[in-house]
């Protein structure tokens, strides 16, 4: 490795691209094309980064596998910092086994951290806590100590796990002071600010009770029946129940518990579940589906909180008379967790947010297309290259509307 070489690694640890473009600006070999492509991709240049650095990785000879391997590391990182989940893992994997072989424990490290990434961006909680595991952080760089941090903040974040949340953010920062890179100094700090602003509110008759991410770890451990608007389910102590495939069921139980402890007339829960506009329009059909679904939200629900008839309708009790609790989130609206995947603002393609949200494609774009004519969001780019993006949002997070399977300690 010559001098110039050398010297634009440096610039670019230290986060100084354009000191690194300095010395390899005007170079055509394939170290100093990988350089370049690294350097482009810190100042935003993506596409034109993706496109050096695979020319680098094609012209490495037979004799450079951990070169070729750092390459498809860097691309992979670019992949996920542009949101296209189309490629696979196994590249990255066998990069990863190459930089291990080769004694490369920092790069190989950095390769392992954007597969936890990519998996938890796609709410693939149980394959990142494996990923995270699997890395081994203790005599790594500071600079990786700080990435690898932050990644088990939002991991804690998402598995509404505050408390261990705000000791890896601790961590976080410690690394990044010792690392000296604006950019990962810059990120501990977005990630300190969300944790301070509001995640949901609590639902009452009268009013709504702004909470955060301490208030709703406070609420999950007090035991209470929580039906959660935000992740769509119920949950009392450490049962969790999904609803959120079956929209009837759960607008049953939100009805249930918003006017607990008093009982729902019937044809209110018909108007609920079943969307109905006018009570004219309810008939006996109608009243014989209703004995199915409520038949089926309490075998869902046993163990947890019982249905009960009464003569106008039916009333939710929960085991061990715990208080009910209604959790709704920040934003209302059918397109919430659309918002909430943009609210990162990196530009998302349809096929990344359909992948990452578990629906049909065409889904997204209906959804897309009616949040575009309200102004919520953006298209930007034409064809295949379209991506969407929208302002970031400032005054609440939105952690609870993200795709995760809910996880209790």
């Amino acid at each position: 490795m010559d001098s110039l070489i050398a010297a634009s690694a440096r610039a670019l640890a230290a986060g100084d691209p354009l000191g690194a473009l300095q010395r390899v600006a005007l170079r055509d070999d394939p170290p100093a094309l990988a350089l370049r492509g690294i350097a482009m991709a810190q100042l935003g240049e993506y596409p034109r980064a993706r496109e050096l650095l695979k020319r680098a990785a094609r012209r490495f000879g037979v004799h450079e596998a951990m070169a070729r391997a750092r390459c498809i590391v860097a691309d992979a990182e670019i992949a996920l910092a542009t949101r296209d989940f189309s490629g696979s893992l196994r590249a990255v994997q066998a990069a990863a086994a190459t930089l291990d072989t080769h004694a490369d424990a920092a790069n190989a490290m950095l390769a392992r951290l954007v597969m936890a990434r990519r998996l938890l961006l796609l709410g693939r909680l149980d394959a990142a806590a494996q990923a995270l595991y699997e890395i081994k952080a203790h005599d790594a760089p500071a600079r990786l100590v700080a990435v690898f941090e932050l990644i088990a903040t939002e991991f804690a974040l998402r598995s509404l796990r505050i408390d261990e949340a705000h000791a890896a953010l601790v961590r976080a920062q410690a690394a990044a002071d010792i690392a000296n890179v604006p950019a990962l100094s810059a990120e501990v700090e977005h990630v300190r600010t969300v944790l301070a602003r509001p995640v949901a509110r609590l639902w009452h008759p009268d009013t709504e009770q702004v909470l955060g991410l301490d208030d709703v770890a406070r609420l999950l451990k007090s035991g209470a029946l929580m039906v959660d608007a935000c992740r769509r389910g119920v949950s009392a102590g450490n049962t969790w129940r999904p609803l959120a495939r079956r929209p009837v069921l759960f607008a049953l139980i939100r009805c249930l518990a918003q006017t607990w402890p008093t009982d729902v007339p019937r044809e209110t829960l018909i108007a609920e579940a079943f969307g109905l506009r006018r009570p004219d329009d309810i008939d006996d059909t109608h009243r014989a589906r209703l004995r199915v679904e409520i038949g089926r939200l309490r075998a869902l629900l046993k163990g947890v909180a019982t249905i009960d008839a009464t003569p106008r309708g039916f009333v939710l009790r929960s085991v061990d008379d715990r208080p009910v609790a209604v959790l709704v989130p920040p934003i209302d609206g059918e397109f919430a967790s659309v918002i909430a995947l943009l609210a990162d603002g990196a530009a998302w393609s349809t096929s990344a947010i359909a992948l990452a949200l578990g629906v049909n494609q065409r889904t997204v774009q209906r959804a897309l297309s009616a949040l575009h004519d309200e102004g919520r969001v953006r298209a930007v780019g034409q064809a295949r290259a379209r991506r969407w993006i929208s302002p970031p949002l400032t005054e609440f997070t939105t952690i609870l509307l993200l795709p995760a399977a809910w996880s209790f300690s």
